[in-house]
């Protein structure tokens, strides 16, 4: 790794012009280039935040402010890193030696100057502090790599959960968008609760995977335009158990929660539901907000087998529904957001599926606020 000295930044701080001078003259003869000085102790803060010296030399006996006050002031910039000074000193008793590197000094150099010593002891405070920041920057490059590898990761990740979503969806819907919809219904209803935004966000991520279970139900029965009979009944009611056993197994916590959430999203308040007749608060929170924002889309949507509802019909429905399919509080909160619940079923209507990739690559956090 090459190392170029002499284009190193360095700070000169003492208040005598004769050392200041003789420090210069050091600097230009060994071919250094970018160097600047003061002799006023108050001006070096602001003249090291401007220039972010490599090198800075700095006398300890000043006017004003000594030069342990001038490395007080330096450990409050380079708080993640240090600032390299090299003191300058006319005292050689230990007890000063040992104040000055408690207070940040890296090395000394004594007065009167040795040019000799004063050029070795440069070079080597400079290898030190560049080699350094070479690290720093590589490393910064490499958390930078990192950071966008994971958030195309991330990305690939949250495309695969909606594509499975969708398709299961295109079953029984064919624009595959109630998933986008009801995905977006759930994580504001989640926001009304209070839930935090780790678990809206969760819960907005998860929730297109709900009905994953359809896959595994054959179409003359979940395609049937009739009412289904006992039979054809009891197999439709195995696609929460289907989607559930579709994402078990997994570590990551989205895909946790979208197993919870297939699994429940049927079960009903009063018991009443499927797969397991779970009643009240034995549903998982995520299942008991998912199942009312289904409802309410699949309600204002339009189906193969139905006209799409109006709000206030679809409303109607689902308050007549409180505390036996809904749990009472979500159906409250549910209405207290209502007009943003039309805004999102209003503005991501069902689409030609050439336009839905789209939408499903939109940030999630741009989700209707």
């Amino acid at each position: 790794m090459i190392i170029n000295f002499q284009k190193a930044k360095i700070l000169i701080v003492d208040d005598e012009q004769a050392n200041v001078s003789l420090l210069e003259d050091i600097l230009e003869n060994e071919g250094y280039t970018n160097f600047k000085s003061t002799q006023d102790s108050r001006k070096a803060l602001d003249m090291y935040k401007e220039i972010r010296p490599d090198l800075v030399l700095l006398d300890l006996n000043m006017p004003y402010m000594d030069g342990y006050q001038v490395m007080e002031q330096l450990k409050e910039v380079e708080k993640d890193s240090y600032a390299p000074v090299l003191v300058l000193t006319a005292q050689s008793d230990r007890s000063i030696r040992l104040s000055a590197l408690a207070a940040g000094a890296r090395d000394f150099i004594e007065k009167p100057f040795d040019i000799t010593e004063v050029v070795h002891r440069i070079s080597n405070m400079l290898e030190i502090r560049l080699l350094h920041n070479q690290v720093r920057d590589q490393n910064q490059i490499l958390e930078e790599k990192v950071r966008v590898r994971t958030h195309e990761l991330e990305e690939t990740r949250q495309e695969a959960i909606h594509r499975l979503g969708r398709a299961a969806e295109y079953r029984d819907n064919e624009t595959g968008m109630h998933v986008i919809r009801m995905s977006r219904l759930s994580q504001k209803l989640a926001e009304e609760l209070g839930m935090p935004e780790p678990e809206c966000q969760l819960i907005l991520q998860a929730s297109p995977m709900h009905d994953v279970g359809k896959i595994g139900v054959p179409d003359e029965i979940l395609l049937k335009p009739g009412k289904l009979d006992e039979k054809e009944w009891e197999i439709m009611k195995k696609h929460p158990e289907i989607g559930a056993e579709i994402l078990s197994g997994s570590h990551s916590t989205v895909m946790q929660m979208a197993e919870t959430i297939a699994l429940t999203h049927q079960e009903r308040w009063d018991g009443s539901g499927y797969p397991h007749g779970l009643k009240g608060e034995e549903i998982p929170l995520a299942g008991r907000i998912v199942a009312i924002c289904d409802v309410f889309d699949a309600l204002t949507s339009k189906r193969y087998y139905k006209e799409a509802f109006s709000v206030e019909k679809s409303m109607q429905i689902i308050e007549e529904g409180k505390g036996k399919d809904f749990e009472p509080r979500l159906v409250d909160a549910f209405k207290k957001v209502l007009p943003i619940m039309i805004r999102i079923v209003k503005e991501l209507p069902d689409t030609e599926p050439a336009h839905i990739l789209k939408v499903y690559r939109q940030n999630d956090n741009s989700a209707i606020a």
